[in-house]
């Protein structure tokens, strides 16, 4: 499948916890102002990548912990993310999702950003939201956004706290 990216970070240490391949993909329509990442909103930017590409990318670092879709925004491309998280968590690695919008609006969209979560260890959700900022949060930017536990809160049908990848 393709994936509209970006670009890849292959050791990225601030996109959730542990070594993760940072997955930038393209196209967002937030367009937060902030946004740390405007050069991602435009939907026809960037460039298209295999996810078999994504996952030898993977596949060549040992060090990994999992990857993290970040962006601009994964949800827009959902379709082709979801198989490729359950492929990295297929390997035993962890998916770390950011997004802008909020877990009620992913739970409640179409099925293909279900099965994206389904899919998520831990969902960063909502928007950045300058007025909020704050650089001492761990993993986001602004107070709003929340870390969320995907396999918990889909279990639970309500957003859980993540507190950390035991």
């Amino acid at each position: 499948m393709l994936l509209r990216i970006a670009g890849m970070v292959n050791d990225s240490i601030v996109d959730g916890p542990g070594l993760r391949l940072a997955v930038f993909c393209q196209g967002c329509r937030r367009h937060c102002p902030g946004c740390h990442n405007p050069a991602t909103w435009d939907e026809s930017g960037g460039y298209q990548a295999e996810t078999d590409d994504v996952l030898a990318a993977v596949g060549r670092n040992p060090l990994l912990d999992g990857i993290t879709l970040t962006g601009g925004e994964p949800f827009l491309q959902a379709a082709a993310a979801a198989p490729l998280a359950a492929a990295v968590r297929a390997r035993g690695l962890t998916v770390v999702t950011y997004t802008g919008y909020l877990w009620e609006e992913i739970t409640g969209g179409p099925p293909d950003w279900l099965e994206l979560a389904r899919q998520t260890d831990l969902l960063v959700d909502g928007p950045f939201i300058m007025g909020e900022r704050n650089i001492d949060l761990l993993f986001r930017g602004s107070v709003n956004q929340r870390l969320i536990d995907a396999p918990a809160s889909l279990a639970a049908g309500v957003p859980v706290a993540w507190r950390r990848f035991s």
